[in-house]
C-alpha cells in the first residue's frame, strides 16, 4: 500500500512583479491529477543564477526524508554554475527530498512510488539525478548563451557606430509601457527594452503615480 508523501511547492520568480500565481495553479493541478495535493508553498524572488535562496533553504529545513520538492521547470530551481548546482543538489540529497519537475516526466513517478519499494525508489533516484544534471547544464548554457549574444550584439553595433546605449528616458518609458500592455513579463520587458528589471519597475511605478 502506497503511503502519502508530503509535497512542497517551490516557486521562483526573477523579479517582484513576476508573481508565481500561474505556476502555483499549474503545480496544484498537476498534484491533483496524481491524487495528491501541495501541502505547503515556498515562494521567493531570486535569479536562477544566484545560489543564495532563503526560501529554498527553508523548504529543505522543513522537510522530512521522502518529501517531494515540486517545481514547474528545472530552470526554476537552477541556472547555477556546475559547482553551485553540485552544492545545492548535495543539500537536497542530504535532506532526503525528491525533486519532481513538470518538465521531467521520469520524476513524476516519485509521487506514486511506494515508500517500502527501496529498489524502485533507488533506480528512479539514479535516473532522475542524471537527467537533472543534464537539464541543469542546459539551463545554465541557455543563460550564458543569451548573455553572450547580448554582448556580441552590443559589440557589433559599436563597431558599426550605431550603438547608442540605452534609449532616452522618454523613449524607454514608452517602450516599457507598450511592452507591458502587450502582456510581457517584467524580465522579458527589460530584455526587449534594453534595461534592467529594476528600471522597468521604477518606470511602471512612476507611470502609475501619474495616471
Amino acid at each position: 500500500m502506497s503511503l502519502p508523501v508530503f509535497i512542497r511547492g517551490y516557486l521562483r520568480a526573477s523579479t517582484e512583479d513576476q508573481n508565481a500565481s500561474r505556476a502555483k495553479e499549474t503545480l496544484s493541478q498537476f498534484a491533483q491529477e496524481h491524487g495528491a495535493r501541495v501541502a505547503s508553498w515556498y515562494i521567493e524572488n531570486a535569479s536562477g543564477t544566484k545560489a543564495d535562496r532563503s526560501e529554498l533553504m527553508r523548504l529543505l529545513a522543513d522537510s522530512q526524508k521522502g518529501d517531494i520538492l515540486l517545481i514547474e521547470q528545472v530552470d526554476r530551481l537552477t541556472r547555477l554554475t556546475h559547482d553551485d548546482w553540485s552544492s545545492l543538489k548535495a543539500a537536497i540529497q542530504e535532506a532526503g527530498v525528491r525533486i519532481v519537475s513538470l518538465d521531467l516526466p521520469t520524476s513524476h513517478t516519485a509521487i506514486k512510488t511506494m515508500s517500502n519499494d527501496d529498489f524502485t525508489a533507488r533506480m528512479l533516484d539514479a535516473v532522475n539525478s542524471m537527467l537533472l544534471d543534464m537539464l541543469a547544464a542546459i539551463a545554465r548554457k541557455d543563460y550564458e548563451d543569451r548573455r553572450r549574444r547580448q554582448a556580441e550584439g552590443i559589440a557589433l553595433a559599436k563597431s558599426k557606430g550605431v550603438y547608442k546605449g540605452r534609449p532616452s528616458d522618454t523613449e524607454l518609458r514608452q517602450k516599457v509601457k507598450g511592452l507591458r500592455e502587450k502582456g510581457f513579463s517584467i524580465r522579458r520587458t527589460a530584455e526587449l527594452a534594453g534595461c534592467s528589471a529594476s528600471t522597468v519597475q521604477r518606470i511602471l511605478k512612476e507611470l502609475q503615480e501619474t495616471s
